[in-house]
């Protein structure tokens, strides 16, 4: 595969999602870069922006085993991994896989279930793998995490852990559609009574395991410059460096953010990485990892404000 063949792939996957969601470019592209750097993904956006559903059409684009587990707050850690139970016919135990044994998992309002269940994504989304009973079960190799949590409810939800949060590449705000882009969606979705399928909307898979195998070898021969990566280190350390913010991000940030990079390269058909690259993903990349002072709490700053300073406040390499 070239990089030209993965310019047309991703174009095919953006093609395919299109024929159900309307709009959200931007958190489609993103979404990509992840796929392509081996990343997971939080959106977080306000109900009935097409949150579940856009994780639902990307999966089937893809052709990627798809599961889903409704975060409630009596969800138990087996109820995600799993758990060995005993079969009294051939007096043994059994392994029964919870759904992150899929390949694309929708963590389904995420934060709605207690840090003690949320832990259980921990190993899995670092290492993919999972320990049951001290045996370790390996996860496929494009296993992603695609979680969504709703902003504005304060009810019956918990804030997720920071381990959990540096866990995720990408966080990624879910905007309401434009006006126009409203009109087509309640045209199209006007006359259902139940939720719409990608498949019923012809999304069909246009890649497969080995294509996607071969596109993450071209991300991974795309070059990182020593001056790029330098570029990298000195943004991530400022966030620690700022009275903004009591607590920075951390050398996962930046080994993360260098691999998105890459990937966005590798996307846009450069075989090397541009500072550009690292702007352009540097809030989402950086935005859940970082905890604002009490003074910048009290004076209404944002982190997205903080952020892009930052990153204007850090020389880029010519």
């Amino acid at each position: 595969m070239t990089l030209a063949d993965l310019g047309d792939l991703s174009a095919a996957i953006r093609a395919e999602v299109a024929k159900a969601v309307v709009g959200q470019e931007d958190v489609i592209d993103h979404l990509l870069v992840a796929l392509f750097a081996g990343g997971h993904v939080l959106l977080e956006g306000p109900p009935g922006t097409a949150k579940t559903f856009l994780a639902q059409c990307l999966a089937g684009a893809l052709g990627l085993d798809f599961g889903r587990i409704q975060f409630t707050p009596d969800l138990m850690p087996g109820d995600i991994l799993g758990s060995n139970l005993f079969n009294f016919q051939t007096s043994q135990f059994t392994l029964t896989r919870g759904p992150i044994f899929h390949e694309l998992l929708l963590a389904d309002e995420i934060n709605r279930t207690p840090p003690k269940t949320q832990a259980a994504l921990l190993e899995a989304m670092q290492e993919r793998r999972v320990t049951l009973d001290g045996e370790v079960h390996a996860l496929s190799d494009r296993f992603m995490v695609v979680a969504t949590q709703n902003p504005i409810e304060s009810q019956g939800v918990y804030p997720l852990p920071e381990a959990q949060l540096d866990r995720f590449l990408f966080k990624l705000l879910v905007p309401y559609p434009s006006a126009e882009e409203e009109s087509r969606i309640v045209t199209q979705y006007s006359t259902g009574r139940t939720a719409p399928k990608p498949a019923d909307l012809g999304i069909a898979a246009v890649t497969d395991a080995d294509r996607l195998a071969q596109a993450n070898r071209v991300v991974a021969s795309v070059t990182l410059a020593d001056s790029v990566v330098d570029y990298v280190v000195r943004l991530v350390r400022a966030t620690r460096e700022t009275g903004d913010l009591v607590a920075g991000a951390s050398p996962r940030a930046a080994v993360l953010l260098a691999g998105a990079a890459r990937a966005r390269a590798a996307l846009d058909g450069r075989e090397y990485v541009i500072p550009d690259d690292v702007k352009a993903l540097a809030t989402a990349v950086l935005r859940h990892r970082l905890l604002l002072s009490p003074a910048a709490e009290i004076e209404g700053k944002q982190v997205e404000a903080i952020v892009g300073a930052l990153v204007e406040g850090t020389e880029a390499p010519r």
